[in-house]
């Protein structure tokens, strides 16, 4: 099938700007904001955020080529004495370079037969995105989200992949504010919706879990009768705004009444997940080498989501099978002396701290169960108490060492765990990754369990990847 045709007017028309040069049947390459990166032929949109100023960046992608920009209104005027400026080079003019992006991304969505599978929650979208496009590029060409493009700007870079017309875009919606899943709904006008759950992950920007929950309900907005919502039956939050979608629901979970129902569940630990499956096409066991509940709900979602799209419930047991963590989301390593690392240092909230902690717990006995538990941010006022619940579950998770990382929240987890009866001995404190590393490398042992988990910004992978190093 052949791509989307862009030229400079479908360009203009698309973001309603203004032609100020170049021929509007001129075709473009790809949309790039990075001048960096962009080609011969592509079209440089000139963003302006807090931080930084596309426009200062025009002239260079002019000299790599760049077939036009789009500009805000009034740079015209100032950037026509470019000393690098091709006589075919395009300008086309708009009142917001962002919005032009979006509305780009979105005259693009609606242009090609593509069908957008859109996802958003608390915990688990990039690891759901990545399961639903594994198990439908069983019958259909997928693509998803590149890395975590999905705000309001790297979604519409990840939406431009639309242009070759593939069968099935996935898309992760990401959000710290309330109104920011409504604007990406708009952009990607999803056929599917999937709501994985709702958890305290960005507290600090909310009044509550319900507030977070009417945030992430934006993902309902805009729907049509024949549209579908994929959600999370054992989450009363999500549930609660579920039926005021416009489409068809589709639930997913433990509870009786879910669609895809989940029964028998055994969690082997680091061995990952069993349970039995029942849904509308038919009864099995799946099996996932992913750990914990948090991820079986995951792989249940994209399950419900295969059988809307036909896939067979044979095709996905097996692929459930052979299914790999997404990179520092829970990934598993076997590393020299026998020491297993459970990389989940991503990101880090207290819902999936809890989860995280529930896999070590059930490793085996004859093993030392340590944890490497960075500092979870934005959490504003909560964050000191979600810290010392953090703790007090650490202390009952069995480990036998426990080092925190990061500022006054962290040493209040520590504290808590001490004061719930974790040996003070075995505990330790760490300002920042850098200095934690060595010292914890040290502190493994031959046959060592060690989970590493904390916030982004926390920098976890640093001791994540020293540990790798030590018993590689």
């Amino acid at each position: 099938m052949n791509a989307l045709r862009l030229t400079v007017g479908w360009l203009a028309a698309a973001c309603a700007g203004r032609i100020v040069s170049g021929d509007p049947e001129q075709a473009v390459g790809d949309i790039a904001t990075d001048s960096r990166s962009l080609h011969p032929d592509d079209f440089f949109v000139a963003l302006r955020g807090a931080r930084f100023d596309g426009h200062r960046f025009v002239e260079e992608a002019f000299a790599r080529g760049a077939a036009g920009a789009i500009v805000e209104a009034g740079w015209t005027d100032t950037g026509a004495d470019l000393k690098v400026r091709p006589s075919t080079a395009a300008i086309v003019e708009v009142g917001d370079t962002t919005r032009a992006l979006q509305d780009v991304a979105h005259a693009i969505r609606e242009a090609v037969g593509t069908k957008v599978i859109a996802i958003t929650g608390s915990a688990g979208k990039t690891t759901t995105k990545d399961i639903i496009a594994n198990f439908l590029s069983a019958s259909y060409r997928v693509v998803k989200n590149k890395g975590n493009l999905n705000n309001h700007i790297g979604l519409p870079l990840s939406l431009m992949q639309l242009r070759d017309r593939p069968d099935v875009a996935v898309m992760e919606l990401g959000m710290n504010h309330a109104g920011e899943i409504s604007t990406l709904v708009a952009i990607a006008d999803p056929d599917v919706r999937v709501w994985t759950n709702v958890g305290d992950a960005h507290l600090g920007f909310f009044a509550s879990p319900a507030a977070i929950a009417d945030a992430k309900a934006e993902i309902l907005e805009a729907a049509e009768p024949h549209d579908v919502l994929v959600c999370n039956a054992d989450d009363p939050l999500v549930m609660a705004r579920a039926t005021q979608f416009a489409g068809r629901l589709v639930t997913f979970g433990e509870a009786a009444q879910a669609t895809v129902r989940s029964s028998s569940i055994e969690d082997r630990g680091i061995d990952g997940m069993r349970a039995r499956v029942a849904t509308p096409a038919g009864e099995g066991v799946l099996e996932t080498p992913l750990l914990g509940r948090g991820n079986l709900a995951n792989v249940l979602a994209a399950t419900a989501v295969a059988l809307e799209f036909n896939i067979p419930l044979d095709e996905v047991v097996e692929r459930a099978a052979t299914l790999r963590a997404s990179d520092r989301r829970g990934a598993v390593h076997h590393l020299r002396g026998g020491v297993t690392l459970i990389d989940d240092s991503y990101n880090s909230s207290p819902a999936a701290l809890a989860r995280a902690l529930e896999v070590l717990g059930k490793t085996s006995q004859a093993t030392r169960r340590v944890a490497v538990l960075g500092e979870m941010l934005e959490l504003g006022a909560h964050a000191e108490d979600r810290h010392r619940d953090s703790g007090r579950r650490a202390a009952g998770a069995g480990l036998a060492a426990l080092f925190a990382v990061g500022g006054a929240p962290a040493r209040a987890l520590a504290d808590a765990a001490v004061e719930a009866g974790f040996p003070p001995a075995n505990v330790a404190c760490f300002e920042t990754s850098d200095s934690a590393a060595p010292a914890i490398a040290a502190a493994i042992r031959a046959g060592d369990v060690v989970l590493v988990k904390g916030s982004r910004g926390i920098r976890t992978d640093v001791i994540a990847d020293r540990i790798a190093e030590e018993f590689a």
